[in-house]
């Protein structure tokens, strides 16, 4: 597996878009099996928005302030997520709301992700030499290992809190 920052964030987002189209696709009823995939799809965004703004976001806005604009709205988007993950972390799947806002949280990542891989993405590329994306690839890798799986952990809460703070 590569160590590029660049690449190891598209293969996430292949598995996030994999597990949004799982629920998608699971039907109108099938409460448990959607309750299922949105536990799925709540640990991928919470390991996913980690590591980004644990290692990508900083580095990238230290090394390339060009970039500051996208990384600024890049945390928000990852802010909005994190609401929305909350709250459904909190509800149940046969809850009224639960599809809508799943759904929403669907739309927002959705658009998140082609705006880092369309634009974000190539100016970083262009931005960073091969051996600083490898770097910071592989320290996202190994934050990864330690990273929160559920919003309700502490390092989860830290990293929202943070987001409407600084």
């Amino acid at each position: 597996m590569s160590t590029d920052a660049i690449v190891v964030l598209k293969e996430e987002h292949k598995v996030i878009r994999k597990a949004f189209r799982a629920f998608e696709d699971a039907g109108g009823a099938a409460y448990a099996r959607k309750g299922q995939l949105v536990d799925r799809i709540i640990e991928l965004l919470t390991i996913h928005t980690y590591i980004e703004n644990e290692v990508m976001y900083p580095r990238v806005r230290e090394l390339l302030p060009d970039v500051e604009d996208d990384v600024l709205e890049s945390y928000e988007e990852h802010h909005v997520a994190d609401l929305l993950v909350l709250e459904l972390a909190a509800m149940k799947p046969d809850d009224e709301r639960f599809v809508a806002k799943t759904t929403v949280l669907i739309e927002n990542v959705e658009h998140h992700m082609e705006e880092e891989e369309d634009e974000w993405f190539p100016k970083v590329r262009a931005g960073l030499g091969r051996k600083v994306l490898q770097e910071m690839g592989a320290e996202m890798i190994e934050k990864r290992k330690k990273a929160p799986r559920r919003p309700s952990q502490p390092s989860a809460l830290k990293k929202a809190v943070k987001a409407v703070t600084v």
